[in-house]
């Protein structure tokens, strides 16, 4: 109870002269995700109200997040309210106050369907126990806490990125992709150095690219998990226009570095740019339309030289 106690006032301070101090919030938030809560704690001391408040004040995105799991997760402390003797519901303490308020602002991490989100007004809405697969993705693991400022600022650019558009009905939440995808790349590096930076640039930009919106569906979707991503090579990461692309552009390398070597005829009139020399193989393709010249592929027979001309 002190322990809280102490905490709150800490909380009522930076909201009332509203200046959040994001470094001292999330030292807060952490040792609350430590502390054993009851309702009758969360009652007397109004942390739950606090929270709510900090989370829509701050523009830390860590804050916002595990504000949201703090709040989700007290939410299982709240009794169904029972009608008393005389037919009326008693009255919630201040505490459960501030944890009813709090599903229109904590998202899930899958939306429900439209018919879990018209109850009837005798059902309270944390009557049913989320599903094991809704704990294991929204909840962030401890394991994930940090207070590094440029991790926290990696994982505020995979949000923005993942939020440049409307996520798609039934959709993990951005905060908690953005700070999965974050981790596993921390956890290929073991640090914050130019490798990982670059890491995160390639994971943002692929992510914010409109003609690959495939990637970020997939992410948010699940079918791409945040450890996948972390490990993807940019020809992985690209479109499939892109990927067709690439692969014509290799194919057309590739005929026509060996066009001339295996099906050409050998000229000494042709002069190699590299060595100088006269010894050299050709051979002429119609690659365009028949009204334009033909391309001639040549190969060096003494330097190994490619080129071609029209």
């Amino acid at each position: 109870m002190d322990v809280t106690l102490k905490i709150a006032k800490k909380l009522q301070k930076m909201i009332n002269n509203d200046t959040i101090n994001d470094e001292l919030a999330l030292q807060c938030l952490h040792r609350l995700q430590e502390t054993d809560m009851n309702l009758d704690i969360l009652t007397k001391t109004g942390v739950g109200i606090l929270i709510n408040t900090l989370r829509k004040k701050s523009t830390n995105t860590e804050v916002t997040t595990l504000g949201k799991q703090l709040i989700k997760q007290w939410k299982k402390l709240v009794p169904d309210s029972a009608p008393t003797s005389g037919g009326k519901r008693s009255p919630p303490a201040s505490g459960d106050d501030s944890l009813q308020s709090a599903p229109s602002e904590s998202k899930r991490i899958r939306r429900p369907p439209p018919d879990d989100e018209d109850q009837g007004s005798n059902h309270t809405p944390f009557t049913s126990k989320p599903s094991e697969s809704e704990n294991k993705g929204y909840f962030v693991s401890k394991a994930h806490d940090t207070d590094d400022p440029v991790r926290l600022k990696a994982r505020e650019m995979i949000k923005k990125a993942l939020d440049n558009k409307p996520p798609p009905p039934g959709a993990f939440e951005s905060g908690y992709l953005a700070t999965e995808i974050e981790s596993a790349i921390f956890n290929i590096f073991k640090d914050n150095g130019s490798k990982y930076k670059q890491r995160i640039r390639t994971r943002v930009m692929n992510l914010n690219d409109e003609k690959n919106p495939d990637l970020r569906l997939n992410v948010f979707m699940g079918h791409v998990k945040p450890e996948r991503l972390a490990n993807m090579t940019s020809e992985e990461m690209a479109s499939k226009d892109m990927k067709l692309l690439r692969e014509k552009f290799i194919k057309e390398t590739i005929d026509d570095h060996q066009m001339a070597l295996t099906s050409g005829t050998q000229s000494g009139l042709l002069t190699c740019g590299k060595c100088k020399q006269k010894n050299c193989t050709y051979n002429q393709v119609q690659t365009r339309s028949a009204d334009e010249p033909m391309t001639t592929f040549v190969y060096c027979n003494n330097c190994g030289n490619r080129w071609k001309f029209c």
